[in-house]
Formats: C-alpha cells, sequence, structure tokens
C-alpha cells in the first residue's frame, strides 16, 4: 500500500528529493548534493510527462538519473569547478597571497576591484591598495588576502624584494659618504 503510493507520485517525490538536494547545495558548496539534486529533480519532470505505467515509467526515470548525473559531473569538470584538473582554483585565502592580478576598477585604499591571475572560478576580487591609488589596467600582487573577501594589492612596480632593499641601503649609505 505504502509502495503504491509512492510509486504513483514518485515523480512528485524525486522532483522534491531533487530541489532539497539543489538547495542543500547553497548551504554546504563544494558539489556535495548538487549533481544528485539535479539528476533527481530532471528524472522527476520527465517522470510527470512520460505516458506509461508501473515498472517503465520506474526504468526510464532510472536510466534518467544516471544519465543526468553523468552529464552534470561532466559539466563540472569541464568547467573546472569541482573536480577536474584543479586549475584555476584557489584552495583557501591564503593560497592569493603573493598571486599577480590586473586592476578592472581604479583600486584606493577604500575601493577597487582586481581579476587575480589563477584566482579561482570567479577570479574577480574587492580590493584595497596599500597606499595611493592604481590605476585600471596596471599589474598587481596580492599582499593580504583578508580572508578571501577583500584582498590588500599593491602595484607590481611598486613591489621591492630583498635585493632592492640592499641596493637602496648601499646607495643611500654611498651617497651620505659622498656628502660629507
Amino acid at each position: 500500500m505504502v509502495l503504491d503510493l509512492v510509486l504513483s507520485n514518485l515523480p512528485l517525490f524525486l522532483t522534491i528529493a531533487g530541489a532539497a538536494a539543489i538547495i542543500a547545495e547553497a548551504f554546504a558548496p563544494g558539489a556535495h548534493f548538487f549533481v544528485v539534486g539535479v539528476a533527481l529533480f530532471v528524472a522527476g519532470l520527465v517522470g510527470f510527462v512520460l505516458p506509461f505505467g508501473g515498472s517503465i515509467n520506474l526504468f526510464i526515470m532510472s536510466l534518467v538519473v544516471i544519465g543526468t548525473a553523468i552529464a552534470t559531473l561532466f559539466a563540472y569538470r569541464r568547467m573546472d569547478i569541482w573536480g577536474g584538473t584543479g586549475e584555476g582554483k584557489t584552495k583557501d585565502s591564503a593560497s592569493l597571497r603573493g598571486k599577480t592580478g590586473r586592476v578592472t576598477e581604479r583600486v584606493t585604499p577604500t575601493d577597487g576591484e582586481v581579476k587575480v591571475e589563477e584566482g579561482g572560478f570567479n577570479p574577480y576580487y574587492q580590493a584595497r591598495s596599500v597606499d595611493g591609488e592604481i590605476a585600471e589596467g596596471e599589474e598587481v600582487i596580492v599582499i593580504d588576502p583578508g580572508g578571501g573577501n577583500v584582498l590588500t594589492v599593491e602595484a607590481f612596480s611598486n613591489v621591492k624584494d630583498e635585493i632592492d632593499r640592499e641596493l637602496e641601503r648601499d646607495q643611500e649609505l654611498s651617497e651620505k659618504q659622498s656628502a660629507e
């Protein structure tokens, strides 16, 4: 009796379960529920339009679940959202430190946007400059990822490494000596 009730309303149950899994993905991202959710949701929709009854519907919806799951997983891998080669992904916000990018909207100490190379699925980040303004199109380096929401960047031309600092110290020292 319960089995008959479930089988007669299977498209409805599959559609609701699929929608619930897709919604659950929003709360726990990472493709844990999305592939299954899409597969169940599509199978439920197909079940509503099938003219057959009984076990043929069950078989067809099973094939739809498998086919849709494979297609969704392939699309995820192709777009490199989950799985795939791992290129273009960030592991966490700390992995953004030292990455380079370009300014897409003028960056100031309080506002701006940059596109980070290898910055993940959406490489556009809100950014703040260390000091001064950085013009649109200029190359920048991420100094502080700031938790991943707002990056602190510096113009690539302003970045100095140990060698640059040592050269500046030597030059200042020689200028002081020649002035004396």
